[in-house]
């Protein structure tokens, strides 16, 4: 449990408190630090998994938290946004497509796992993780700096199409398992 990687992980998940409760408070000042923690956090997700591979540090937790980290972060400050009002109508579109997503693909994954088949995270997922994490940054970043309205929603619905595309390719590949034509 007290791998580098596995601490890393546990720290993402912990910073997310600070980040919506400063996202909340309304504060460009406050929204700026949310924004600095949660760049961090962010950025922790690529450290953690660089750390757990150069110094051979895996674990069973860390492959359990990990994901589970980046769908709270994601989620959550999602929910905090969406309170704030960060988020336009249309950018609701997107953003329950990721939540969808995001509670759909574990779910599979769970109900696979008792018939012992296992979906790899595919290189598509972990980019797709990557740009929700910046379009986040960005939507938080579009209140401090006004003028990133385009941006955010450009980067907004490509998380939103490449969460449904690695949904869909998930969902293929667990078919004939759900289907009953596995072999």
């Amino acid at each position: 449990m007290l791998l580098v990687p596995n601490l890393i992980t546990i720290a993402r998940i912990l910073a997310i408190v600070p980040i919506v409760a400063l996202v909340m408070n309304g504060d460009l000042i406050m929204r700026l630090i949310a924004l600095i923690i949660y760049v961090i956090a962010a950025a922790s997700d690529w450290l953690d998994g660089y750390l757990a591979r150069a110094w051979n540090q895996y674990s069973p937790l860390g492959r359990m938290l990990d994901p589970i980290a980046d769908k709270l972060l994601v989620g959550i400050l999602i929910a905090a946004l969406a309170w704030d009002g960060s988020f336009s109508g249309w950018d609701m579109i997107p953003v329950c497509a990721i939540l969808f997503r995001e509670f759909f693909i574990p779910g599979l994954r769970e109900f696979l796992g008792n018939t012992q088949i296992v979906l790899p995270v595919s290189w598509l997922a972990k980019w797709k993780t990557t740009i929700q994490l910046v379009s986040l940054a960005v939507v938080l970043f579009e209140r401090i700096v006004p003028g990133f309205g385009l941006v955010s929603d450009i980067l907004l619905w490509l998380a939103a199409i490449l969460t449904m595309w690695t949904g869909f390719q998930y969902l293929r590949a667990s078919w004939p398992h759900l289907s009953g034509d596995a072999s």
